[in-house]
């Protein structure tokens, strides 16, 4: 038991130590956790195309089922979306989704989702560890059902439902029609395939499919949708002579989002959150929330159109939270990860590929950013990673706390935010950052600036200030 180990978003590790053994310990701490909050509503456990997946699904369903709850598992592998949305569309009490999200074919993971269907938070998953143990199944009669069921046809409706309403063709409240739109889909060989591309066709679209076969080694890369990662439909979208008017990517269990544009290629996380936003806008009002490594050009907008935005620490479960406390309207991060108001708090790259190419359909993305960055001026942003182990991020950022400079690049630090680590607000409207990574031995340093050069030169001298003190 001490091998497994809960971090940011459940527990995720190589195959030699996510083992069958200690995935039914996880699913009995999960059970006996449902039990405590007085939960006994049917369970979902939700599984991407991983391998290996699917086997720990149906271990992870024996151990629920045989705490007396009744089991849902879907008719294939699935988005995570997918399956925190079923928790709320059915009443479930909870899910349990096997993924290792971006991680490479080696790796695989668990996280338990609440019944709210949003990431569970610190108090939830810590009483999950505490509660670690054997299986303890009941008598055969006394078991719960496990039963095979669609649970994509749901959320599809509710992506186009929760889309037409904020980004409809008529600037909302209609259907969102993406006739005459040709999207380029890759989905990774991931579990986008056949749910997003579906979902984008089902709302008039002309969609061009990359890797949207299942391949369990992810044609021997990782299913992290970066730059690094997304050559062939970057060339499909970029090139002069191609038909194609936007690219989407999903990540291998597509919770997170990225955008291809004929300009700019991979377009940067905070210029699609800008310009999403901004679209939204045009149909309704709601602040944002993003978090401390998210852009100030979502502040720009939004208080052009008088509305606040509410910063949170890295993660989206902090995201979560902050969008049911403030009632707002969108929220993300540059990582990739969003969603919208009334739909489910999880982070959805299936309902944000729609909102994407709604969003492109009613002004092309590249011409939108263009607009925004004349109104509110240039940005630029990027970040780098330092080695650090893990017992000594505490002690760096303690030390941190005794360095931080007068000024930097030669601008004066205005103001110094703690709520992630060290942002330095510079008086010329840039800013470094500096954080613990919560699922690598790594710090990261974060810069933006109104350059590409001014962001290079934060982050020489964020690393300058740090790499000392590891």
């Amino acid at each position: 038991m001490d091998q497994i180990a809960f971090g940011t978003d459940g527990w995720r590790a190589t195959l030699d130590t996510f083992t069958d053994e200690r995935v039914r310990i996880v699913g009995q701490a999960v059970a006996d956790h449902l039990d405590a909050a007085g939960r006994d509503e049917p369970v979902a456990v939700g599984y991407d195309a991983r391998e290996t997946s699917e086997g720990f699904a149906e271990s992870l369903a024996e151990v629920l089922a045989g705490n007396g709850f009744d089991v849902l598992l879907p008719e294939r592998d699935a988005p995570t979306p997918v399956i925190a949305h079923a928790i709320v569309s059915r009443g479930l009490a909870g899910a349990c989704m096997v993924t290792a999200s971006h991680n490479p074919p080696e790796y695989n993971g668990v996280k338990f989702i609440p019944h709210d269907g949003a990431p569970a938070l610190p108090d939830v998953t810590e009483d999950v560890v505490e509660r670690l143990a054997e299986p303890d199944l009941l008598p055969e009669s006394e078991r719960g059902a496990i039963e095979r069921v669609d649970l994509v046809s749901d959320h599809a409706d509710a992506a186009r439902e929760v889309v037409g309403r904020v980004a409809g063709s008529g600037n909302g409240g209609d259907a969102v029609d993406l006739s005459g739109l040709t999207v380029a889909y890759d989905a990774m060989h991931g579990s986008g395939r056949g749910v997003t591309d579906a979902l984008l066709e089902s709302a008039g679209a002309e969609v061009v499919r990359l890797r949207c076969e299942r391949d369990v080694t992810f044609g021997g890369d990782s299913p992290e949708p970066s730059a690094e990662h997304l050559g062939e439909l970057a060339e499909r979208v970029t090139d002069p002579q191609s038909d194609v008017d936007l690219g989407v990517a999903n990540d291998g269990d597509a919770d997170r989002i990225a955008v291809v544009t004929p300009e700019r290629g991979v377009l940067d996380a905070n210029l699609f959150y800008s310009a999403c936003y901004d679209r939204l806008l045009e149909a309704d009002s709601g602040p944002a929330v993003r978090t401390v490594s998210t852009t100030f050009l979502v502040d720009r907008i939004a208080e052009a159109h008088g509305e606040d935005v509410y910063e949170t620490p890295v993660g989206f479960k902090w995201v979560a939270e902050a969008m049911g406390e403030h009632d707002a309207l969108f929220g993300g991060e540059e990582s990739g990860g969003f969603t919208l108001r009334g739909h489910v708090r999880e982070k959805d790259g299936v309902l944000m590929a729609l909102l994407a190419a709604a969003t492109h359909a009613a002004e092309p993305f590249d011409a939108r950013v263009d607009r925004l960055l004349d109104e509110h001026g240039r940005i630029a942003a990027g970040k780098v990673s330092l080695d650090c182990p893990d017992d000594r991020k505490e002690g760096v950022l303690d030390e941190l706390e005794d360095h931080i400079p007068e000024s930097v690049r030669g601008s004066p630090v205005a103001k110094v935010v703690t709520l992630d680590g060290f942002k330095l607000l510079l008086e010329n409207g840039s800013w470094l950052l500096v954080r613990p990574s919560g699922t690598e031995p790594k710090l990261r340093v974060y810069a933006e600036a109104d350059s590409e050069g001014a962001v290079g030169d934060l982050l020489a001298e964020g690393r300058d200030l740090v790499e000392p003190l590891i």
